[in-house]
């Protein structure tokens, strides 16, 4: 369990996983950080469903689950561990779990939670600005490729065989 003291963000944000195209956090993680079990985490959500449509949790499938475990973000569960599959949460999940189990602590963390997801949402959005920055530079530099591309062949067609150099200057009479 983590200390009842205050949670570095970076412990939260290394806890934020990509499922289903949503940066989410797992029950488990999520009960860790809110100072109760996991059980009386999902408990509460079970009892209060109506709070948690789609987009705030849901639970994870087999295969999402096996995918999680095959990059070590939980563990392999083979020694007693859960009978079910986990729930994970969204931004909105993590606070509505943090009302409905109505805790000082869960209330309190979940305030770092939430940073922690607005944190990652920024760094998103700044790659998002990095690519297509790059795009961009990779289009300007498409341009000028196309550009280098024909003057080095009008070089070629110039330095081919055969090809007669026109003369450049002027015709004088002195020189006929």
């Amino acid at each position: 369990m983590v200390k009842q003291g205050l949670v570095p963000a970076e412990y939260v944000e290394r806890r934020i996983v990509t499922i289903r195209g949503s940066k989410v956090i797992l029950d488990a993680d999520l009960a860790e950080l809110y100072g109760v079990e996991t059980r009386a985490l999902n408990q509460a959500v079970s009892r209060n469903a109506e709070r948690f449509p789609e987009d705030f949790a849901f639970r994870l499938t087999h295969e999402e689950l096996a995918d999680l475990r095959s990059q070590s973000v939980i563990s392999s569960g083979e020694h007693g561990g859960r009978r079910t599959l986990p729930y994970v949460f969204t931004e909105h999940g993590a606070i509505m779990a943090a009302n409905v189990l109505r805790s000082d602590r869960a209330i309190e963390m979940s305030v770092f939670v939430v940073r922690a997801f607005v944190k990652l949402r920024g760094i998103l959005s700044s790659q998002a600005a990095m690519l297509k920055k790059l795009e961009e530079l990779e289009d300007k530099v498409g341009e000028h490729d196309e550009a280098l591309r024909s003057i080095v062949e009008a070089i070629r067609r110039l330095m081919a065989p055969g090809t007669r150099t026109p003369q450049i200057g002027f015709d004088s009479e002195e020189r006929k």
